[in-house]
């Protein structure tokens, strides 16, 4: 059952963990990881601010997406200030599996943890006993978007869901397409998730747009409808921003 309390309005709460760091020093993912962000890694908001995680946070893809703030204190370099990172990748061996909770940083994250101009040496340490702490999202104003797959077609859509702000994790979307005035069709149809942030549906019929999206968070069981938000005329390939979040 959910947890039916808000991550925005909770204190926070720190734990200690492992944490290491991979690709080049000032560099996102090179494949945008797990979850299905792509290239938006590298961008704002998530600006390569990002991280892997093991199994037992990763939750097969369900917490893709959220955020949480780590902080280290115990290496000279350490600066102590929280940084916020956001879950994008999935780190399956090594530490990932044998630690509770380690995180496996960008490089770019990795280095935000130090003090000014010592970055170079921080990222020389490799692994860090760091602190962490899960926060709400906050993505100052950006709403959600959905990325429609190029595999789509009118009788299969794939979409990732991005930029979910407070909770930040799906425990559910659901579709609801345009009505035809009659029959089971005109409800919602529960999307199947596919891997990390990529959820889809295979109705075994043509799709009717436009397509209204109802999304469920796994953390507060909070819902949210987009509204029509993807189009007639929808394109795969193409990103479609609603008009709503869930802060």
């Amino acid at each position: 059952m959910p947890k039916h309390f808000n991550l925005s309005t909770m204190a926070t709460h720190w734990s200690s963990t492992g944490a290491t760091w991979y690709d080049s020093p000032n560099g996102a993912e090179s494949d945008g990881g797990a979850c299905g962000y792509g290239n938006a890694v590298s961008q704002a908001p998530f600006s390569s601010l990002v991280t892997g995680i093991g199994p037992s946070l990763y939750k097969s893809g369900k917490e893709c997406g959220a955020c949480y703030q780590v902080k280290c204190t115990k290496h000279p370099q350490c600066s102590g200030k929280p940084v916020t990172v956001v879950i994008t990748d999935f780190c399956p061996g090594g530490p990932c599996a044998s630690e509770s909770a380690h995180f496996d940083l960008s490089g770019t994250t990795f280095g935000a943890l130090a003090v000014p101009s010592e970055e170079d040496k921080l990222h020389d340490a490799g692994v860090l006993e760091i602190q962490y702490a899960r926060v709400a999202c906050d993505y100052s104003g950006k709403t959600i978007a959905f990325h429609v797959d190029k595999g789509s077609n009118p009788n299969y859509l794939v979409v990732v869901v991005e930029f979910e702000e407070g909770d930040s994790d799906l425990a559910r979307v659901d579709l609801k397409q345009a009505s035809s005035g009659h029959g089971r069709g005109d409800g919602w149809w529960a999307m199947q998730q596919s891997w990390g942030a990529v959820w889809k549906l295979n109705p075994g019929s043509q799709l009717r747009p436009p397509f209204s999206i109802r999304l469920t968070s796994q953390y507060s069981g909070q819902t949210l409808v987009a509204k029509d938000m993807i189009p007639t005329g929808w394109n795969p390939g193409s990103t479609y921003r609603s008009l709503v979040n869930y802060l």
